[in-house]
């Protein structure tokens, strides 16, 4: 799995998305099924992220560092500083409401069935009675959403990306 930082283009929301691959991220994209969990918006991009690189086993820390140079304990203090103002800060309540959200939608999810793109058929047999009603999720494209809609198939779209079972570890 590979986290993302995202960023809605209509108020900047930034949030985080967990993918399989960075393929993955651009089939959600294309497919119309990265929103924001804010404000809705389809329009989401991969925001600017750091590397997390570690540092060489022959350097010293940060700490070690600064203890034996004040100018750097400086230039520390100051690169921390404006990582800390530049972070778009998620007020307290949201962060809450999300953690909720997400919980809801685990729990739903564990009495649901992963259907992968397999979902507008199976959908449609059910609404149809061609097979037994039951809990599924899965992928369907905004066109496939929009004709199951126009059939009277009723759709709830999930507020987060789910990862297919498979490419779980």
């Amino acid at each position: 799995m590979i986290v993302f930082d995202l960023i809605c283009k209509n108020a900047a929301h930034q949030f985080e998305g967990w993918f399989g691959s960075s393929d993955d991220f651009e089939q959600q994209k294309s497919s119309g099924l990265l929103s924001c969990p804010i404000c809705g918006s389809a329009d989401i991009n991969k925001a600017m992220m750091a590397p997390n690189v570690g540092a060489k086993g022959n350097q010293i820390g940060e700490s070690k560092a600064a203890e034996k140079n004040p100018v750097i304990a400086q230039g520390i203090e100051a690169s921390n500083e404006r990582a800390e103002s530049s972070a778009v800060q998620v007020p307290a309540e949201y962060k809450e409401i999300l953690e909720k959200l997400a919980k809801a939608q685990t729990k739903v999810l564990e009495k649901s069935q992963w259907v992968g793109e397999d979902l507008p058929e199976k959908a449609r047999e059910m609404h149809y009675g061609d097979s037994e009603e039951k809990p599924i999720h899965g992928i369907a494209t905004p066109e496939d959403v929009t004709e199951m809609e126009d059939e009277g198939i009723e759709l709830a779209p999930l507020p987060f990306p789910v990862a297919p079972p498979e490419s779980q570890n």
